[in-house]
């Protein structure tokens, strides 16, 4: 008798060895249907694998990250067969799921033109219509070269000669096609429906640029055509709300060939980034953070202290000061044990909340370079919270309910991840085991939901990471909350403890922004550059119909202006429909129309983002109502409708 335990905890017998499919029937003909992949005992595996001993099975469809992963997959051999047919003297590299689709990389003469894209979505869709089993079978290592050689794919026997020489290796067969995979795949090819091929880039074989440049095919699937609409849909809107486009028509930011990967902010960015900074401050003020800055540069033996120059020296710039080595620094921290250092702390003086907006740099490929998202150089809203053990609870929650705040004020939601330690970690498993502990402590006496992300935290301490997710539902990675016992040793920090004894602090490292260039970036995309009116550069736009108004304009202007809100006036002699234009595709707020009747009845005509055009109105009205939504930082609302 098999014991098979689901993930809801009920347990299935079965009087033999059953496959994942049949387990999936056993539940319901429904799941049975949907079914792309299963868990067993925490393996990725086919619904064809047959499970012969009591385990664990989770049953995968579309709707899960690994259900997900077969079937795009499946959706790549799919697309590698069709290429095969239509241009049998293609060379396969590799092709892989990712997080919105897949792609196959492919060796031709030539890059695949968009007509060629077409032809190949077509015969796909025939493959699909073919409903052709797939099938796995495996090979001994010599004997999978051979099959290759024979099949005339170098690349794969590449990868295969990389394989140990007793591997067995796995290959996927479906009506012709055969390709080197480890799988999972789906039954068939014939329910992947719903396909759309979107791009063509150029790839290098295993990501070196010493290797040849191929071509790489992009695209994406889903179970329903639907679903595909409204996903492409989202990635129409996505492009309109590029924050690299809308950065350079807002006068926000510059990238320039001067220097890839480090940001030039611009008169009306900088106002954004001001304004997010002074509201940094102000919360952290009533949080009872104190705040500090550290130098830039600082030498080789503080980075080998702080455990960077033997963890994370590749991503460092380095240079040469009195013939001695110094790091540009990647992060904020070591120079905030220094400060900690400068004067003993007694008990009382815990917990310390020290804050830094501090610039960082940090070495980063140019093909992983992104607009703000990411950069080379970014100012990161550090904090470091010193503490005894038994604070750490209530100071885990402070920074969670500040953070909270945060992503409120923006309307975004969020969701928690706890990341423990990874390979590459330094400090004794006692101390790992009671920081992990303190973090998950934290979470659970909060409530707060989170996923376990095994390896993936700092190598000097656990950590929390907030993943926010924006209007288009995509998901950022921003705050952190990192709980160290490490750089305390390191440092020999230390506090007068009630007894009167030295005790070593506990230390929380942490950010809200994360990189404050990428929160713009995020922001920028987020509001599609219609910031709420207390980020917004220009808070009102004056327009005087024509120039006989110019000098009310101006009184209006100045009136505005001493009440603290950014204002301009468009002196320009065109016509106000082509000015009203103008200042809707800036994304002003409020924009202010004079003529005749309004100077005649000392009014102002008003148009604003939420309302539309809201008629003749009193200016000093009109000014309370902006200096309110400053004062409150109100979310604002996106441009209504066009009357026009």
């Amino acid at each position: 008798m098999i014991k098979i335990t689901l993930k809801d905890g009920v347990v299935k017998e079965f009087e033999k060895a059953v496959s994942v499919l049949e387990i999936a029937q056993s539940i319901s003909e429904g799941l049975a249907r949907n079914a792309c992949a299963g868990i067993v005992d925490g393996e990725e595996k086919d619904l064809r694998f047959v499970v012969e001993k009591d385990a664990e099975v989770s049953i995968c469809t579309f709707e899960d990250e690994v259900g997900k992963k077969a079937f795009r997959h499946t959706a790549s051999h799919i697309m590698a067969q069709a290429v095969k047919r239509l241009y049998p003297e293609t060379k396969l590299a590799i092709g892989p799921s990712i997080s919105e689709g897949f792609y196959y990389d492919f060796d031709r003469e030539k890059p695949f033109s968009p007509e060629e894209l077409e032809e190949i979505t077509k015969e796909m869709k025939k493959i699909v219509k073919e409903n052709l089993p797939i099938e796995k079978f495996e090979l001994p290592r010599a004997e999978a070269i051979r099959f290759m050689e024979e099949k005339g794919e170098p690349y794969k026997v590449e990868l295969i000669q990389d394989l140990p020489e007793d591997a067995v290796i796995s290959f996927y067969r479906q009506g012709e096609f055969t390709d080197l995979c480890a799988g999972p795949h789906l039954m068939s090819t014939k329910y992947v429906k719903a396909i759309k091929l979107t791009s063509v880039a150029g790839a290098y074989w295993r990501g070196s640029e010493k290797n040849k440049m191929l071509s790489r095919i992009y695209g994406t699937a889903f179970t329903k055509a639907a679903d595909l609409d409204a996903y492409l849909a989202m990635i129409e809107e996505v492009k309109k709300r590029d924050h690299r486009k809308l950065g350079k028509e807002l006068k926000l930011f510059a990238l320039l060939d001067e220097g890839p990967g480090f940001p030039f902010f611009l008169p009306n960015g900088m106002i954004i980034k001001n304004e997010l900074l002074n509201y940094w401050r102000e919360i952290h003020k009533k949080a009872g953070y104190v705040e500090i800055t550290t130098p830039i540069i600082l030498n080789r033996e503080l980075w080998e202290r702080s455990g960077h120059w033997d963890h994370y020296k590749d991503n460092m710039y380095t240079t040469q000061i009195d013939e001695a080595d110094y790091s540009i620094k990647p992060m904020n921290c070591p120079g905030g044990m220094l400060v900690y250092k400068q004067e003993m702390h007694s008990y009382r003086d815990l917990p310390l909340r020290v804050g830094e907006i501090g610039l960082v740099h940090r070495h980063e490929k140019s093909g992983a370079l992104h607009g703000l998202m990411r950069v080379r150089c970014f100012n990161q809203d550090d904090a470091h919270i010193f503490m005894t053990e038994e604070q750490i609870k209530d100071e885990i929650k402070g920074v969670i309910d500040l953070i909270d705040s945060v992503y409120k004020l923006f309307g975004f939601k969020y969701h928690v991840e706890l990341s423990t330690r990874p390979e590459d970690s330094m400090g004794s498993d006692e101390a790992w085991e009671t920081a992990t502990n303190g973090l998950r402590n934290a979470l659970d006496e909060n409530h707060i939901d989170y996923i376990v992300n095994e390896g993936d935290g700092a190598f000097y301490g656990p950590k929390i990471d907030f993943h926010l997710e924006d209007c288009l539902g995509r998901t950022w990675q921003c705050g952190t909350i990192q709980l160290d016992m490490q750089m305390p040793e390191r440092f020999d920090l230390e506090y007068i403890d009630r007894d009167g004894t030295k005790k070593r602090p506990i230390m929380i490292h942490r950010v809200a922004f994360g990189s404050i260039e990428r929160f713009i970036g995020i922001l920028i995309e987020h509001f599609a550059g219609q910031f709420p009116t207390w980020l917004a550069p220009v808070q009102v736009k004056v327009l005087p119909i024509s120039e006989k108004y110019e000098e009310y304009a101006k009184s209006v202007a100045e009136q505005i202006d001493a009440a603290g809100i950014r204002v301009k006036v468009d002196y320009r002699a065109e016509k106000i429909g082509y000015k009203i234009r103008e200042a809707r595709n800036e994304r002003v707020p409020y924009i202010v129309v004079v003529g005749e009747k309004d100077e005649q009845a000392k009014k102002i005509s008003l148009r604003s983002r939420a309302k539309g055009d809201e008629g003749q109105v009193e200016l000093a009205d009109t000014i309370a109502r902006i200096q309110e939504e400053i004062r409150t930082r109100a979310k604002g609302e996106m441009e209504a409708p066009s009357a026009e």
